[in-house]
């Protein structure tokens, strides 16, 4: 059963500065609690205003007959209603404050017959959906963006576009002074990967596919979520959908904190060479 933890609060004061603003932009439902949970939340209970933009409906996940969105009998229609469903759930867990969904369709993976849709994230014309994001970010005025490095993390098409899109809209916006893109080191990966796997738990392509993750002197910033591993384990069960990782929710603490109890970030992108604080993503800035 997944830990019972207490919603966010909206912010009314930052500790770390009089307006901080933190932006994320992820490509599916689920993505804000796998990769960025912890991170949201430890700056939510410090002041700072979350917003999230999904720019997918997720529409391909695993449906209500356990069937991939490959395949031609999917429900997807049941799928992109579930997940907005959990997506509500999951980010008042998370310290977002304003959830934003742009819409697209959810592209699936690498060679599936969704990449050539039009309707399709993957599809979607760069220039305008950095045009929408960069009025987001000019309205809301973040500091801070986060999303998936040029390899969308572990290469799905909708993460990569997410990462095109976020780094020609953090350049044109007014406030954006830094981008970070969310890694795992590989000494993370080289110890919980293989206790995984003696304990039989399912590993989901997203851990599969990460490879041998990120050279460990190439972090940037270590944000210490461990005392946060409760909201980050309920936010990934509040996207019940997502069977592929139910394993997550239901595995030993020791195990959960070895992969999820540290987010770790390299530096994308900086407006300015105003070092960063090795613990915080805010570092050096007013």
């Amino acid at each position: 059963m997944a830990p019972t933890v207490t919603p966010t609060a909206d912010p009314a004061y930052s500790t770390l500065g009089n307006d901080s603003r933190l932006i994320f932009v992820h490509a599916h439902p689920d993505d804000e609690a796998v990769f960025t949970a912890g991170t949201s939340r430890y700056y939510a209970d410090r002041g700072v205003r979350n917003i999230l933009v999904t720019c997918t409906n997720g529409r391909l996940g695993v449906d209500d007959q356990w069937l991939a969105g490959s395949d031609p009998a999917h429900h997807t229609d049941w799928v992109r209603e579930v997940r907005a469903g959990e997506l509500v759930r999951a980010t008042k867990l998370v310290g977002i404050h304003r959830a934003i969904g742009l819409g697209y369709d959810d592209s699936g993976l690498t060679g599936w017959p969704q990449n050539s849709e039009p309707s399709s994230f993957v599809n979607a014309d760069t220039d305008a959906v950095a045009t929408t994001l960069a009025a987001i970010m000019d309205e809301e005025r973040p500091a801070v963006a986060v999303t998936y490095d040029e390899r969308g993390y572990y290469g799905h098409p909708d993460h990569i576009k997410a990462h095109q899109v976020t780094m020609l809209a953090a350049a044109r916006s007014q406030t954006v002074e830094r981008v970070y893109f969310p890694v795992t080191p590989a000494s993370v990966l080289a110890a919980f990967v293989p206790a995984a796997r003696e304990r039989r738990v399912y590993l989901p392509l997203w851990v599969i596919d990460a490879g041998e993750g990120t050279p460990d002197e190439l972090v940037d910033v270590t944000i210490d979520a461990r005392d946060l591993a409760p909201v980050k384990q309920a936010a990934i069960a509040a996207h019940a959908s997502q069977v592929d990782n139910a394993d997550l929710t239901t595995m030993a603490e020791d195990l959960f904190q070895m992969l999820f109890g540290r987010e770790f970030y390299i530096l994308g992108w900086s407006r300015s060479d105003i070092p960063s604080a090795p613990d915080d993503l805010f570092g050096g800035l007013a």
